[in-house]
């Protein structure tokens, strides 16, 4: 390990990356623990990325960093010992440097799940499932959810064959269905997740019954702009539980800053406070 003291500098890589709020929360948490460091976040197009991998594992400037689209899936195959997690999903988005290799893991399903374990003590007791979505997005959350013993997961898709490969990817516990199943499948589930881009940036999203969902249902998106989605807002007017996606984003970001900088930072109210209002300056 290197010398804690040293000044330490991460990233935060994808192409587009302007948007990121990866910065401010690393940011935060440098300032908020006394850190001599810095997280920076840098736009590398898709045939840039190899070199700047390349540039990584010679440990000049970086201890590591994150990865995000369209690099993840890149990311897992270029480092030199991924983590079971990595392996199965395929991809990674937090890439450290430890005994001159390059090593890689998923933090996305662990973000989720602490998301839910903050907001909602208790939903890991639910025995169905329902993940709307079967994209990119939602290998880490059936992983996840999986992991955390559910029973049931049932994955509804617009394409059909993009379920069953995430059905056949993750085990018998995961069932794959197209959208019409919908209503069906949320019969007397406890926990709903969006994985889809629904409601994205004021974007409509379809009509959703919750009404065959279990009373003490979870209704969670990993949307978190807005920080109330469609669907979200659809779960409540009809008196379910709802959590927001925006802890996914927070928690997901402990582990990494951990490697890089040698210290687990807190994820609590004031760093969710100043991400809303970062939100509601920029959108």
């Amino acid at each position: 390990m290197a010398d804690s003291r040293e000044t330490a500098h991460a990233f935060v890589v994808g192409s587009p990356i302007r948007h990121s709020r990866s910065p401010i929360i690393h940011g935060h948490w440098l300032k908020h623990l006394g850190i001599d460091g810095s997280y920076t976040a840098i736009d590398v197009p898709e045939g840039q990325f190899v070199g700047f991998i390349e540039e990584l594992k010679r440990g000049r400037q970086f201890r590591g960093g994150n990865v995000t689209i369209p690099h993840k899936e890149h990311a897992y195959r270029l480092a030199d010992q991924p983590d079971d997690l990595a392996h199965e999903l395929g991809a990674a988005n937090t890439l450290w440097l430890e005994e001159g290799l390059l090593k890689a893991t998923n933090t996305d399903g662990f973000g989720f799940t602490a998301n839910l374990d903050e907001r909602s003590p208790g939903w890991d007791k639910a025995t169905r499932a329902v993940i709307l979505g079967a994209g990119g997005a939602s290998r880490a959350i059936i992983q996840a959810v999986r992991n955390r013993g559910i029973a049931e997961i049932h994955v509804v898709n617009r394409t059909l064959s993009r379920a069953k490969e995430l059905a056949d990817r993750f085990g018998d516990r995961i069932h794959a269905h197209p959208m019409e199943a919908l209503d069906e499948v949320t019969q007397g589930a406890s926990l709903f997740i969006n994985t889809t881009s629904l409601g994205m940036d004021g974007e409509t999203a379809m009509d959703i019954d919750f009404r065959g969902l279990a009373r003490d249902a979870v209704v969670t998106d990993i949307v978190y702009v807005p920080l109330e989605t469609p669907i979200l807002a659809q779960a409540r007017a009809q008196g379910l539980k709802t959590v927001d996606g925006l802890g996914m984003l927070l928690h997901q970001a402990a582990p990494g800053f951990e490697k890089w900088f040698y210290q687990r930072p807190a994820v609590d109210e004031e760093l969710r406070d100043l991400v809303i209002r970062d939100m509601e300056r920029h959108g």
